[in-house]
């Protein structure tokens, strides 16, 4: 057993003896709701099983945080980030813990997740740093009279996020809603939530009480949550199916302010003047394998122009192969396993189908070794944009390369699908990059990089892939409703 295995063995045990705890207000109690089992996803065992949340737990999670919102948005700005800061600086303090339980019950490499934990405080800093942006405004709509904006919150926002990035998007969606004056319901994955249930013990003596709540559950709990009438404002992260079923629960029991942060089937459109090896390092950092492809933003259709296509593909597919597969705490693993035996099955489903339709496999194709939820990182070729695994996301270590001719044919394939969150071009042609890249039915682009976010830029998609953007200023005044106050002087 190597030194990795052994303090992974050491983790493991800790997160079994552990007392999993909801955070409920400021009290910390274990759920009334059945258990369910967090299996580890690289030998498919039972880590531990906390109970859940039920009808009760969320109505007094959501009351209470009613309660602390009454408080905490009539608090200054600075006040409020200054909280922000001093939670995100004990964050900080136990992102080792953090990254290493994000490793264990999701099974993304240890490295990776210790870059998740960083980008997660680091972005709780940002929120922290544009509550000066909390300003209103003063109109001169009349002439002697006095007409001014506020900025007010909603009060109870609900956070619901997937398992792909437990810690990450636990800390990070958590900040603008925090720093605008809302208290916060969190609910993360019910696969993947004790990075998020550990921060809720953390947050003790750092937060004002009711401000931040975190409860754990299936659909029933997200349900309940969605559904409460405290609840003005929702934020979610996951698939279009789930987002859909969001809006309408919402709408059934009220009018709720939602934004949505879905899938993706996103292209990048490789040009013959494109500068090869960089490309084919995007290409590769673009389908997020670190993550067992299982990210919204990855890259998982590169349109290759037919001129460069077979030097492209020979390169691609030798450095996918390439990748190492193994324990996700092993040092030097780049891809781990998938973080269910439901996503194994559909990533494998959605390969053993293409084959059917006419693709071929060009490496990977199968399941990993062991009995963990593994799948070999795959590139597809003889991909035509009618097949399913063209059109529909995996969320898996699946590639699809397709050819072009023109750069319209490169348009209009990546177009051709209802999702519309990334897209990446590859051209030294800045007018063809600009061109293609306003054409491009995407909400975010890059011109040679992919994957890379920035900090301030708005991140989020059209089409199926969402409304809403966030990482930026404007998802910060999203969780703010303006107030128009009109002052008649004569």
């Amino acid at each position: 057993m190597t030194e990795s295995d052994r303090e992974a063995r050491r983790r493991i045990e800790e997160i079994g003896a552990h007392p999993w705890r909801q955070r409920i207000g400021d009290e910390l109690r274990v759920g009334r709701g059945p258990a369910i089992p967090i299996i580890d996803p690289t030998d498919d065992t039972v880590l531990v099983a906390p109970p859940t949340a039920d009808a009760d737990d969320v109505r007094d999670a959501v009351d209470r945080a009613a309660d602390g919102a009454v408080a905490w948005g009539t608090a200054t700005p600075r006040e409020r980030a200054g909280a922000v800061r001093d939670f995100a600086a004990v964050l900080e303090r136990h992102a080792e813990e953090l990254a290493w339980l994000d490793t264990i019950d999701a099974g993304l490499p240890l490295w990776m997740m210790r870059i998740d934990a960083a980008t997660g405080v680091e972005r709780m800093r940002l929120f922290a740093d544009l509550a000066h942006s909390l300003v209103g405004q003063t109109i001169p709509a009349s002439a002697g009279n006095l007409h001014l904006t506020f900025p007010e919150p909603f009060g109870v926002v609900a956070r619901i996020i997937p398992f792909n990035h437990p810690f990450m998007f636990a800390s990070s969606k958590l900040a603008a809603p925090l720093v605008a004056g809302n208290a916060v319901v969190l609910k993360p994955s019910e696969l993947t939530p004790l990075s998020a249930l550990r921060m809720g013990e953390l947050a003790d003596g750092v937060l004002p009480p009711g401000v931040f709540s975190v409860v754990h559950g299936g659909p029933e709990t997200g349900e309940a949550l969605v559904r409460h009438p405290a609840v003005s404002r929702i934020a979610f992260t996951g698939s279009h199916q789930v987002g859909r079923a969001i809006q309408r629960s919402g709408a059934e029991v009220g009018i709720k302010h939602v934004s949505l942060e879905l899938g993706g089937k996103n292209a990048l459109l490789l040009f013959p003047d494109a500068d090869l090896d960089r490309a084919l390092a995007s290409a590769v950092k673009g389908m997020n394998f670190a993550f067992a492809g299982q990210s919204c933003g990855s890259t998982s259709r590169v349109l290759v122009h037919e001129s460069i296509a077979e030097e492209f593909t020979e390169r691609f597919v030798r450095a996918v192969a390439g990748l190492r597969l193994g324990r996700p705490w092993e040092e030097g693993v780049q891809i781990g396993p998938m973080v269910s035996r439901r996503q194994q099955d559909r990533a494998l489903g959605f390969i053993e189908r293409a084959v059917a339709a006419g693709a071929e496999v060009l490496t990977g194709g199968s399941r990993g070794p062991g009995d963990g939820y593994a799948v070999q990182p795959t590139v597809l070729g003889g991909v035509t944009p009618d097949l399913e695994v063209a059109k529909e996301e995996v969320f898996g270590p699946v590639v699809s390369i397709m050819t072009f001719r023109e750069e319209t044919e490169a348009v209009r394939i990546a177009n051709g699908v209802e999702y519309g969150l990334t897209a990446s071009v590859w051209t030294r042609d800045l007018d063809q990059a600009l061109r293609v890249s306003r054409a491009l039915e995407a909400g975010y682009v890059w011109i040679n990089d992919t994957s890379t976010h920035f900090p301030g830029v708005p991140f989020g998609g059209v089409k199926l892939s969402g409304i809403g953007r966030e990482e930026s200023v404007d998802e910060l005044l999203s969780y703010t409703q303006l107030r128009a106050i009109n002052v008649v002087t004569a």
